[in-house]
């Protein structure tokens, strides 16, 4: 079960989004050729990757702010900007492309310092943008938790979309990320889920101001939670290839 999109459409052209995704996509094709290459991958990940016990010592700092734009696969690359494409826009058109930018860094900062404290020792390189997005995530729930978001469900062969209000989908994320933290060690699991759940936490606290400005719970009441334009509408095409009668 995964977002396909939500139907909150933005007032603007989401520049940054737009940016970062591009920014993802290039850095990680630049890097995909090393996969075939173990010793120079090992050597990129030492300069660009974050490890929580260089940083808890004090030492490569940068990698907070440089492996949010490294991935680890394709599925890994696929998913995180398919997050970032559903729910990045819409704070981007809130926060302004400046404000957002901030956010999204300040965000993806914060979680990795959120693994770091979880795992002060740990010598396992950490990437991905996951922490950064996220922060949008939480972002999203507080400002719009009644969003109608897309579901796709995939139930072996049954495939169906249905839409559920954000605060379900977003909830039900962030709590998967608390227990598998709790449950998972991050050395066989392979997900830094403290990094997710911080980043999730850190993204909500950081837009309480832009909540707050434009309200807060009379901003809720106003919009009961909804965004505050009308939803954006999807129908499916029809299709042109033409029907025939089955002979008999």
């Amino acid at each position: 079960m995964f977002p396909i999109r939500d139907h909150n459409p933005s007032g603007r052209i989401p520049y940054v989004t737009y940016v970062l995704i591009a920014a993802n996509v290039a850095i990680f094709l630049f890097s995909w050729p090393l996969e075939g290459e173990p010793a120079r991958l090992a050597a990129f990940y030492s300069d660009y990757a974050m490890f929580p016990n260089r940083v808890s010592t004090g030492q490569d700092i940068q990698g907070l702010f440089t492996s949010m734009f490294l991935h680890g696969g394709f599925m890994h690359l696929a998913g995180n900007m398919l997050f970032l494409w559903i729910f990045g826009d819409n704070l981007e058109d809130e926060m302004g492309h400046i404000g957002f930018t901030l956010f999204y860094l300040a965000g993806g900062i914060g979680a990795g310092l959120a693994q770091v404290i979880s795992e002060p020792l740990s010598g396992i390189p950490t990437v991905g943008a996951s922490g950064a997005i996220a922060a949008v995530m939480g972002g999203y729930l507080l400002l719009y938790p009644k969003a109608r978001v897309d579901i796709l469900l995939i139930l072996i062969i049954f495939f169906k979309v249905f839409s559920i209000p954000a605060w379900v989908m977003l909830g039900l994320w962030f709590a998967l990320q608390l227990v598998n933290g709790v449950a998972v060690d991050a050395a066989s699991g392979g997900v830094a889920y403290w990094a997710h759940a911080g980043g999730f936490v850190i993204g909500f606290l950081l837009t309480i101001p832009v909540w707050l400005r434009n309200g807060g719970m009379a901003y809720w009441q106003t919009t009961q939670g909804k965004p505050p334009h009308p939803d954006a509408k999807y129908k499916f095409k029809q299709s042109s290839i033409p029907s025939v009668r089955r002979g008999r």
